[in-house]
């Protein structure tokens, strides 16, 4: 087998499926297996590298009739590996769940049964479109590509801070290019680039893991520890550490990590001697720290460090023409990177991306270019055509659901509402605000039912069932 060949991550949770597709792509991929989210995570802390690309079932355990463990896994994996090409191989092949592995970031989706020939061809043709350094910059340099205030503000906040040496907390939907914030704007282009960059993900790596990794160990430390081994706050030296999930670091470490940050001091595992850090750390999150705060699940006094300066990663919804922006940018850095003609938008098509909401932020935006460069070369995409590719009803009724419990702001919106069409249809305004909502949740929770539901006030039957009601 060539040693240069893709580390490919192949995850179902049939035997006979995962032997016959392992056999039939291992003359073109290195194939690891795994047959379900919790197991997964052992695979790929065990691996020396992150998988290049991954074939992903929806229906995993413990719910193989339902695609939320597939959809969460999405998240997961694209949280660890950025840069990793998810494509989602599946029996459960409704479009809405189509559309929805791509909102979360899966690059296509193919039905099974699916000829091998052609995963090897969509598989390399993924491996085609080479990681970009990040979803939010040009492609040499560090401008964050925008000329929308948001992006505005940010490029403002971001020459404040850039060069302090003070901890920075960046916040952001999943997909928004928190990432490259931290790593180009808030180390590449200051004088700590000569320094290390490393990135320690706090959602993928095992609880148990994450303070050896961090501070180092001794010798005989815990089993397995066979020699002593500095953690990220030493090899890191003067540059940055970003941490990435802050939110997901566990409530025992947060101590820890708490003095390291109010004096530079923290000790290997196994250790009594002190050291001193003098990296930057730079921490980035999708969820609401405050409201974890309150909810015991992340301490007061670490946020209040973390967040001595502050930044926002806008979502694409809130940078108004900047998606055309991103549109042009990416559509010819992939055109020149496959060596095809790049495609157009009809007119009817780039009103559609105008207007469309990317749930799935820059990350969203990105794939669909590649998807549209890869199935429509030199050719003029139409309405229809883009359609296909986004994410649920992209022209709903212009009705704003009501914000904060206020009522008479709600009232104001609907008499617009009314007032603009004549007649609306209440049942069918209600369903698609509910199933807005929970699709919002979902995105934000990357796919976690729990976590969605929790965003909502409803316990998780309750969410499944309003979920399952959509197929009936």
């Amino acid at each position: 087998m060539p040693k240069n060949n893709p580390l490919l991550l192949l995850v179902d949770d049939d035997p006979l499926i995962s032997e016959t597709l392992s056999f039939a792509l291992g003359r073109h991929f290195d194939v690891v297996t795994s047959h379900s989210r919790s197991h997964c995570r052992q695979v790929l802390r065990q691996l020396k590298q992150a998988p290049e690309v991954a074939l992903v079932d929806l229906g995993l355990p413990p719910f193989p009739h339902r695609p939320d463990e597939g959809f969460a896994l999405i998240g997961e994996l694209l949280a660890s590996a950025p840069a990793m090409k998810i494509i989602v191989l599946s029996g459960q092949n409704e479009e809405d769940n189509a559309r929805h592995a791509r909102t979360l970031g899966a690059i296509d989706f193919v039905a099974k049964p699916c000829a091998p020939g052609e995963l090897i061809k969509l598989l390399q043709g993924a491996l085609r479109f080479a990681a970009t350094s990040g979803p939010v910059e040009t492609a040499n340099t560090c401008s964050l590509i925008g000329a929308s205030p948001p992006i505005q503000r940010l490029r403002q906040q971001i020459a404040q801070y850039a060069d302090s040496s003070f901890p920075m907390l960046i916040e952001g939907e999943s997909g928004s290019g928190k990432d490259v914030v931290a790593h180009c704007c808030l180390h590449r282009h200051t004088r700590r680039s000569q320094q290390p960059f490393l990135a320690l993900n706090c959602a993928a790596i095992s609880p148990g893991l994450v303070e050896p990794t961090l501070f180092g160990h001794a010798k005989g430390a815990f089993t397995g520890a066979a020699g002593a081994q500095p953690g990220y706050f030493e090899e890191a030296g003067e540059g940055t550490l970003f941490l990435d999930e802050i939110g997901e670091l566990p409530l025992d470490l947060q101590p820890k990590l708490l003095r390291v940050l109010e004096n530079g001091e923290y000790q290997r595992v196994g250790e009594t001697q002190t050291r001193v850090s003098r990296a930057r750390i730079v921490a980035a999150t999708n969820r609401d720290l405050k409201a974890e705060v309150k909810a015991g699940r992340f301490r007061a006094d670490l946020f209040h460090r973390l967040s001595v300066f502050t930044v926002t990663v806008p979502p694409l919804r809130d940078m108004e023409d900047d998606r055309s922006l991103l549109l042009d940018h990416f559509r010819t850095l992939y055109a020149g990177q496959t060596g095809n003609p790049p495609f157009t938008l009809a007119p009817e098509a780039q009103a559609l991306w105008s207007r469309y909401a990317f749930p799935g932020n820059v990350r969203e935006l990105r794939n669909i270019v590649i998807r549209l460069t890869a199935k429509y070369p030199g050719t003029t995409v139409g309405i229809g055509q883009l359609r296909e590719e986004l994410d649920g009803d992209v022209d709903p009724a212009p009705m704003v659901a009501p914000s904060g419990g206020n009522l008479e702001a709600a009232t104001s919106a609907a008499l617009a509402q009314l007032q603009s069409q004549g007649n609306i249809d209440l049942n069918a305004a209600l369903a698609l605000w509910e199933r807005a909502y929970i699709e919002a949740a979902l995105t934000l929770a990357n796919g976690n039912v729990s976590e969605a539901a929790r965003r909502l006030g409803i316990n998780r039957t309750t969410l499944y069932n309003r979920m399952e009601s959509w197929q009936r």
